[in-house]
């Protein structure tokens, strides 16, 4: 697996859940796991007509994660704003990664495909979720830039926008990580690079009034399940604000390296830290 990224603060021990903290899990958790649920089963039955007409193409099922993440996100209490101009259609998006929330956030605002690290497929529940919404899944290898490459243009055909996480992990939310450039290399193919665009893309958290600002984010040696109940028994008033940049156009950079730095300056320049 991909080491976790680790700060000089540890993260913050996640408290028990009193007997209020509870009824919130009950009261916002059955209905959102009813949510997902019955949205990935929408997503599986029509995807079994969307595949033999349209193949690699979802012009329908897309639609059914937008509404299931926008709605995810109202029910643990998350508000989202966005500014700036959202690009559809085909091409790249890259952004900075605070925490598994980034899926419904970043899903929630555009039709998107993400691409992850390999290993995520075979993880138990989010792996499933990420197969069946299109996730593409590559390993972060420049000598796979190649493949990576092939496969991208596959996806790019067919209309849809991927995004990816340079950094490479996720962080306490509190910064931008130096993104990595090997990711960037695949754009640079010679039938991608002339009419390939990457919108660079921030995401801030704001925490509940009486949390620390780090209470979204999820890193180090933090459990998935005791940050999500954690924010299912706390986390109403909090919100997220999605700042989308300029596309960049890949033929105006001489190389992956160039391309990386301007992405992470737009996004970095945007964040609050």
């Amino acid at each position: 697996m991909t080491p976790t990224w680790y700060g000089k603060a540890p993260p913050p021990e996640i408290p028990t859940p009193g007997l209020a903290g509870w009824v919130r899990i009950v009261l916002r958790g059955v209905p959102l796991l009813g949510l997902v649920t019955g949205g990935l089963f929408l997503t599986l039955v029509l995807r079994l007509a969307e595949r033999p007409v349209f193949g690699a193409g979802r012009p329908v099922t897309p639609w059914i994660t937008v509404f299931v993440c926008r709605n995810a996100l109202r029910l643990m209490g998350i508000r989202l704003t966005v500014s700036g101009s959202v690009v559809h259609g085909q091409g790249a998006v890259v952004t900075n990664h605070s925490s598994w929330l980034d899926i419904f956030v970043l899903n929630a605002v555009k039709r998107i495909y993400f691409v992850s690290k390999a290993e995520v497929a075979a993880w138990p529940g989010i792996g499933w979720l990420a197969r069946a919404t299109g996730t593409v899944f590559i390993e972060r290898n420049r000598t796979q830039a190649a493949r990576q490459a092939e496969v991208f243009r596959d996806r790019l055909a067919a209309g849809h926008r991927l995004l990816f996480f340079p950094e490479g992990t996720s962080s306490d939310g509190q910064r931008v990580l130096p993104f990595k450039s090997s990711l960037f290399s695949a754009f640079f193919a010679d039938d991608l690079r002339d009419h390939l665009e990457v919108q660079p893309v921030t995401v801030v958290y704001m925490a509940p009034k009486g949390q620390e600002a780090r209470f979204y984010a999820w890193w180090g040696d933090m459990t998935f399940g005791a940050h999500f109940l954690n924010i299912l028994a706390h986390g109403a008033g909090g919100a997220v604000q999605i700042i989308c940049h300029a596309p960049l156009q890949v033929r105006a950079y001489p190389d992956r390296k160039a391309l990386a730095t301007a992405c992470e300056h737009a996004v970095r320049g945007a964040h609050k830290h």
